[in-house]
């Protein structure tokens, strides 16, 4: 069976010149990219890759390929590439799994472009509850801030992340606790952005409401561009 990812990481090839700046998320489509960039002498020598990943940072300096920390940027980005759990037709993203979706905002919104890549699987007509939204929280206002969102989401449940590593809960790379939400619908995204972002205690959240500009997906039919629609 097709990889379809790393079909997908493969087109991202065709958006990239020698002398840019990008950023890189994590993940399966993020480490394919990152092996095809190290193959391509063109690109490999004459990119600047960020990343807010420990792993992929790892995986950069693998491959040999220039990695800049984001705190000593001193230029926006040209492009930010990421994957996720689901996107939607509008390209407003989910993602649930490594918890480091703060930074990774940082980095896409510092992006000229941001491109979701992955197989077709990960593309919906509507996000929903399939995933939980993440949410970081500042660990002195987590009873503050479940209890807001358990009032104003009273359907909802909010779980702490807890780790089979050791006795304790999961710390994010800011310091911070992380809370999964499950719905049993999903509310309507542009609220539910609001919403919990104006929450005091409240880092970031995993939705990634209208920040996206395109997206790349690759399946069974072939692979396909996403542009974002003008509203």
């Amino acid at each position: 069976m097709a990889d379809y990812k790393r079909v997908a990481a493969e087109a991202c090839l065709q958006f990239l010149k020698p002398g840019q700046t990008i950023g890189v998320g994590a993940g399966s489509s993020i480490s394919h990219l990152i092996n095809f960039i190290s193959l391509s002498p063109d690109l490999a020598d004459h990119l600047i890759v960020v990343s807010s990943s420990f792993k992929t940072r790892a995986l950069i300096q693998e491959k040999g390929l220039q990695l800049q920390v984001s705190a000593q940027l001193n230029q926006k980005l040209d492009i930010y590439f990421d994957g996720c759990d689901q996107f939607d037709e509008a390209l407003n993203a989910l993602k649930s799994g490594g918890g480091i979706h703060t930074s990774e905002k940082i980095l896409a919104s510092m992006a000229g472009d941001f491109i979701l890549i992955g197989d077709d699987s990960k593309m919906v007509s509507k996000l929903d509850h399939t995933y939980p939204l993440v949410i970081e929280i500042l660990p002195e206002a987590l009873k503050a801030v479940t209890d807001r969102l358990k009032s104003v989401y009273p359907t909802a449940s909010v779980k702490l992340r807890i780790t089979d590593k050791k006795d304790g809960v999961v710390i994010s790379d800011n310091g911070n606790l992380l809370a999964d939400m499950f719905f049993e619908e999903l509310p309507e995204i542009s609220a539910l952005n609001t919403n919990v972002k104006m929450i005091p205690g409240v880092v970031e959240h995993s939705l990634f409401y209208g920040m996206a500009t395109k997206a790349i997906i690759a399946g069974a039919q072939g692979t396909v561009i996403l542009n974002k629609k003008r509203e």
